[in-house]
């Protein structure tokens, strides 16, 4: 009995070490050795390393000096594979070879190529690992809009010169119920309730997800107003860094999670939502509100996103840009024609179709209605400003203006430079900003109040209205913009679904005043692709290409006379043309998920930046 006992001893501690690796061990330190079972030359895999980016690692480096790794995670049957170099900046950073790219609950297989340096000796390796990594998870909010984790991506199109491509997806959950439950008082307004769950991938193009992020309660926590707030405006930096904001806060990670900082705003200000720029003067131009204005009344109150903070790489706010100040806040053509069903991310589908009246508007001023509602003056949501540009050219900046439906250029003296938008409304001085529509021989083209002739026409509740720098010149600019098309024309269409939405790019000649419609796509696909709020548009250098985000295709709802009553779900698309194309090289289509935006990540940029700007 007592043989058998010892056996049975044994046996379990093999199938310990088996699985573990090796044998640990326990009751006190290590000593001069580390007991972690190595795979390859170098150290050990540590899965996770930062804890919110499941599907990264780090293969450690063992005590040796680690030179010129590259990382190549092999694909699955039919899958994408991932390869890079790394600096060996990033290999001192992380003590090892970052790994990115892993697929979600599957036994990985990653080769690191790389010299190691001991004792005034090089080695050159090539060594093969295998781990696992855990399924996706993210939030639940508790309610049925939500079906799976992540995306339930199919991939419609995929043009063989864009099967390397990794898309970056900033997508949210609507209104967990333990968000939204905060707001602003001393003084009131703002939008400190605008708080909806993160749903941040990266995806290939074969659809499937390849890193997520995993936000613990020390970086965001929507029970804790200052910790919460939707992440949005994400950016990969010229160091390859990640930068975005939420609520407020700003901050900036790598891709394997390291954070590099996370701040809160400067107090000056609150609720930054939607865009930030990290620009080329090392500034970054943060879309944000004022957290306690004085109105001319007395009133002092919290703005709505009608503030552009500029802050320095110490997070000091050098500048400011005070939209109410520059622009006219109570303009309201545009406020007038939109769809009340559909204002941003603020969804309701009981007010689908509706629209404000001059006298709604006049008396939220007399009744003190401020705060994150469709409105004008300071205190209401006048501007909705969801993108800020710098130019560096002559240090100015562009921002998109949802509810004007503008395209505005603003300077340094914060005077208007010039106004892409349809004329109506415009007072004074800011009329004579107004761009003058041209054709491509620079003939003046005819319009009537918000319709113009030969094609051409504004945006309409846009995003993303950004500098084409590489197209650019100081005096002669290129602007790309999501046309998201509500109040096209300033007025409701008849029935919704003759609404469209495009992505267009203008040229813009600022010492002439003039502007021409270039290039457009998604006009043909109508009402199918139509996105009633957020999305983007990118021109991409490396592949000559323009990227459409169709944010939320699908959440405008059931055609007219449609009486089913069918839930309606947003399908958004992602889509990527070959420049001067209106047919996409790649369509990908995500099924129920609510998109804000989306865009072509670069791996290699995020490891080996100077590589990658070569």
């Amino acid at each position: 009995m007592q043989i058998k006992r010892i056996a049975v001893y044994a046996a379990f501690a093999a199938s310990i070490a088996a699985l573990s690796g090796g044998v640990l061990a326990s009751g006190g330190a290590s000593g001069p050795a580390v007991a972690f079972k190595a795979q390859g030359n170098i150290g050990e895999v540590m899965v996770n390393p930062y804890k919110i980016a499941p599907l990264t690692a780090v293969v450690r480096n063992g005590g040796y000096v680690v030179k010129n790794a590259t990382v190549t995670v092999l694909p699955k049957m039919g899958g994408q594979t991932i390869r890079y170099s790394v600096s060996d900046e990033n290999v001192r950073t992380h003590a090892g070879i970052p790994v990115f790219g892993l697929y979600p609950d599957y036994l990985n297989t990653v080769e690191v190529e790389y010299d190691r340096v001991f004792n005034g000796k090089t080695e050159h390796f090539k060594d093969r690992y295998q781990f696992y990594t855990a399924p996706v998870f993210l939030r639940s909010n508790g309610t049925t809009g939500q079906t799976h984790t992540t995306f339930n991506a199919k991939v419609e199109k995929m043009d063989k010169a864009f099967n390397d491509r990794l898309y970056f997806v900033n997508n949210l959950i609507p209104t967990p119920p333990d968000a939204s439950r905060f707001v602003w008082n001393n003084p009131m307004g703002g939008a400190l309730e605008w708080a909806y769950g993160p749903e941040n991938a990266i995806i290939d193009s074969t659809g499937t997800v390849r890193w997520y992020l995993l936000p613990d309660s020390n970086m965001y926590d929507p029970e804790q107003p200052y910790k919460s707030g939707i992440l949005m405006g994400f950016q990969q930096t010229t160091d390859g860094g990640l930068m975005f904001g939420y609520g407020q806060r700003y901050a900036k990670y790598d891709m394997l999670g390291r954070e590099i900082f996370n701040r809160r705003l400067p107090s000056n200000y609150s609720d930054y939502s939607h865009a930030l720029d990290a620009a080329q003067n090392g500034h970054v131009f943060l879309r944000v509100a004022s957290a306690d204005l004085r109105r001319p009344d007395g009133k002092r109150v919290h703005t709505v996103r009608d503030v552009i903070a500029e802050v320095d790489a110490d997070g000091r706010a050098v500048d400011e840009f005070r939209l109410f100040e520059i622009l006219d806040p109570y303009r309201d053509n545009v406020i007038k024609a939109l769809d009340q069903g559909a204002v941003c991310l603020n969804i309701d589908a009981s007010q689908a179709g509706k629209t404000l009246s001059a006298e709604e508007l006049a008396a939220m001023d007399k009744e003190d209605k401020f705060g994150d509602i469709p409105g004008v003056g300071p205190g209401r949501n006048w501007a909705h400003v969801n993108s800020v540009d710098y130019d560096p050219t002559d240090d100015s900046i562009i921002i998109s203006s949802r509810h004007q439906s503008a395209i505005i250029k603003i300077g340094r003296d914060k005077k208007v430079k010039w106004i892409l938008a349809s004329p109506e409304g415009w007072k004074g001085d800011f009329a004579k900003k107004v761009l003058t529509p041209v054709d491509k021989d620079g003939n003046k083209i005819k319009c009537e109040g918000s319709v113009c002739e030969g094609g051409f026409d504004w945006t309409w509740t846009q995003h993303t209205a950004w500098r084409i720098d590489s197209k650019s010149t100081k005096d002669v600019i290129y602007v790309s913009a999501f046309d998201n098309g509500d109040a096209r024309g300033m007025e409701q269409p008849a029935l919704p679904e003759m609404k469209y939405t495009r992505g267009v790019v203008y040229k813009i000649d600022q010492k002439k005043m003039t502007v021409e419609q270039i290039y457009e796509v998604g006009k043909k696909e109508g009402h199918d692709y139509y996105s009633p709020v957020t999305g983007l548009t990118k021109y991409m250098d490396d592949k000559d290409s323009f990227f459409i985000y169709y944010s939320t295709a699908g959440l405008a709802g059931a055609p007219s006379g449609d009486k089913t009553g069918a839930p309606i779900k947003p399908h958004p698309y992602i889509a990527e043309y070959k420049f001067g194309e209106t047919d996409p090289s790649v369509l990908i289509r995500l099924q129920d998920t609510m998109g804000y935006q989306a865009w072509p990540f670069n791996v290699q940029l995020a490891f080996d930046p100077a590589k990658a700007a070569k």
